[in-house]
């Protein structure tokens, strides 16, 4: 098998388009947007799986969703590359905003910060201690 090829026959558009749907469900905006968080190879970040590579994609995504349910969250939306993203605070501005209010979302303030950490960090995120 050559490098970067997929093994065995490639997954059927219906497939590719569950896929691409549980995708969105979860925040993303489309494969290479999932790429990091879901650990796509450079070739399944073009849209590019074998049927059992796609199955086992569906199989997680379906489990993490009932997960989520079962545990009353919803996976927050993910802004879409192209969009604006704001420019940085200073930091003194930063600072205060971490002390001024509580949490907006109630429901986070309760969640131990180890926790959030973990969950940041499997979704794909660096978390550095402030």
């Amino acid at each position: 098998m050559a490098f970067g090829q997929q093994s065995g026959p490639p997954a059927t558009a219906k497939q590719v388009q569950e896929l691409l749907t549980l995708l969105h469900e979860a925040g993303h905006s489309d494969f290479r947007d999932a790429r990091g968080p879901m650990g796509f190879t450079q070739r399944q970040a073009g849209g590019k799986f074998s049927r059992d590579e796609a199955a086992g994609f569906i199989e997680q995504l379906q489990l993490e969703a009932e997960q989520a349910d079962a545990a009353g969250l919803a996976p927050e939306p993910v802004a879409p590359p192209t969009a604006a993203r704001p420019k940085a605070a200073k930091p003194a501005a930063r600072a205060a905003r971490a002390t001024a209010a509580p949490a907006a979302n109630p429901a986070l303030a309760a969640v131990p910060a180890e926790e959030l950490a973990a969950e940041l960090q499997r979704r794909g995120w660096i978390v550095v201690e402030p």
